[in-house]
């Protein structure tokens, strides 16, 4: 549920329509008492961290449980723009432009375009403290919901599922395409950055549209889909064959989906961030990439923690690993 300001909350059993005063903000992440009397949840936005609420469904009054640290003031963040974009297909699909503060008249801003995970996941408008380290360090950032995406409905979702995979790609052309169109923005200077399906999707769009592209980041991403199903943890394989494909009965398509075949295509530079202890994509999936742009002589950088699994989570890893990142997109789009 997203909510800014206010909103109705339905009664499951008769469904009759309360209207409720919140305060402003998104309200997501919701969970009721056993008896029905309050709702607890989570309240932010794109400049402040998230904090917990209650509200009372009696008296219709919320009060605020949890005040999170914040280090820098809200107002040295952005808040985005939500627009839509036409893909191939004629798919309106939404995404969020994040601009730097001040961008002088007749100047164009590099862009990062910042793809999300799952895929089955979406981009809200809540506090996203890398995409405003970005802004903050010159760059625009878009972060588009591509088709596979959820909270469009379960059409939208299903898009992308087994051999529409790479319609999904074909999104982040499209926004290109009309990134084209935005007067601020340079066509010359666009990066991919995307974490584990975004990583996927990183390495999909610099293999098989390789001219497009000034630099990418890769985070714990998928470059083979075959190894990836062979080597991911057993608890996650049916699930993700679902998504994907299966090793018995889609093994051509999923050869043929997986960018490590056209990987020698890559122009840009490449970042490559990876945990070594990654359950979910094996690290085995960087050490393929880099092997091969590697062998074939293309700029690749590989930032290994030793201590991490399935993204960066330790703080100094962070405070290291998204530094050196600005530090690698102000080089390859210098």
């Amino acid at each position: 549920m997203q909510i800014s300001g206010s909103g109705p909350i339905y009664d499951a059993e008769t469904l009759e329509a309360r209207p409720y005063r919140l305060p402003a903000g998104n309200v997501y992440e919701t969970r009721f008492s056993e008896d029905g009397s309050h709702m607890a949840f989570n309240l932010g936005d794109s400049r402040r961290t998230s904090d917990i609420w209650i509200l009372d469904l009696e008296t219709g009054e919320s009060r605020q449980l949890t005040h999170s640290h914040q280090g820098v003031p809200a107002e040295e963040m952005v808040e985005p723009e939500l627009i839509r974009f036409t893909s191939f297909d004629g798919l309106s699909v939404p995404a969020f432009i994040y601009r730097p503060k001040e961008i002088k008249q007749g100047m164009k801003v590099p862009v990062v375009i910042n793809i999300h995970g799952g895929p089955v996941e979406q981009y809200q408008p809540v506090y996203q403290p890398v995409m405003q380290y970005l802004v903050y360090s010159g760059y625009a950032v878009i972060a588009p919901n591509v088709r596979g995406s959820s909270g469009y409905g379960k059409s939208y979702t299903a898009l992308d599922d087994v051999e529409k995979r790479l319609d999904s790609v074909k999104d982040i052309i499209a926004l290109r395409g009309y990134i084209a169109s935005i007067s601020d923005m340079d066509t010359t200077k666009i990066a991919l950055y995307g974490g584990s399906y975004g990583g996927f999707m990183v390495l999909a769009c610099m293999a098989f549209y390789p001219r497009l592209w000034a630099a990418g980041v890769d985070i714990v991403g998928i470059v083979n889909f075959v190894t990836f199903l062979e080597n991911t943890a057993s608890y996650r394989r049916a699930h993700r064959e679902a998504e994907y494909g299966s090793l018995e009965n889609d093994r051509e398509l999923l050869e043929k989906i997986s960018p490590i075949h056209s990987i020698e295509k890559i122009e840009a530079p490449l970042l490559v961030i990876h945990g070594a202890n990654d359950p979910r994509v094996p690290f085995s999936e960087a050490e393929q990439v880099v092997a091969r742009l590697e062998e074939v002589g293309r700029h690749v950088e590989l930032l290994v923690y030793p201590d991490e699994g399935h993204g960066i989570t330790k703080l100094r890893n962070r405070l290291d690993a998204y530094s050196r990142t600005v530090e690698f997109l102000d080089r390859a789009l210098a």
